[in-house]
């Protein structure tokens, strides 16, 4: 069994964006030499996180709307007390909808990703300057 891991960072512009990150990921994939297994793309960050969705603007923007209606502005118990003086306790609620990581298998050295879809990371607290994404491919 071999592993790999490559590192991506990412500089978000946004406030909330979603970003696509497919190429980025298919060329750590493609680096791995990995024929037969499972790729793993994990973000380390409490309030940015990693989703498989269609590639479609208009789709991104119901994204990032639902999110804005499923956690309301106002003020939350962590903007009182926050570790970098951010008031984000909306942007860390909103990551409960959110995955931390997506599982991709691996089949005759290709990502067995479907027609539509593509691999975001969803930025919910930016601009932020060098959040980092991790693929891990691990097989033979």
């Amino acid at each position: 069994m071999k592993s790999y891991l490559k590192t991506i960072s990412i500089d978000t512009k946004k406030p909330m964006e979603f970003i696509d990150i497919t190429d980025a990921v298919k060329s750590a994939f493609g680096e791995s030499e990995i024929r037969e297994g499972l790729l793993n793309v994990y973000s380390n960050h409490t309030t940015a996180s990693v989703t498989i969705a269609e590639k479609c603007e208009k789709l991104q923007k119901d994204m990032e709307e639902f999110l804005e209606n499923a956690v309301p502005s106002g003020t939350y118990l962590h903007d009182e007390d926050t570790i970098d003086g951010r008031p984000n306790g909306r942007m860390h609620l909103m990551a409960l909808y959110m995955n931390a990581s997506e599982t991709v298998p691996v089949s005759s050295g290709e990502m067995m990703l479907g027609q539509w879809q593509s691999i975001f990371f969803a930025e919910l607290d930016g601009p932020r300057e060098g959040r980092k994404v991790f693929v891990k491919v691990i097989g033979s």
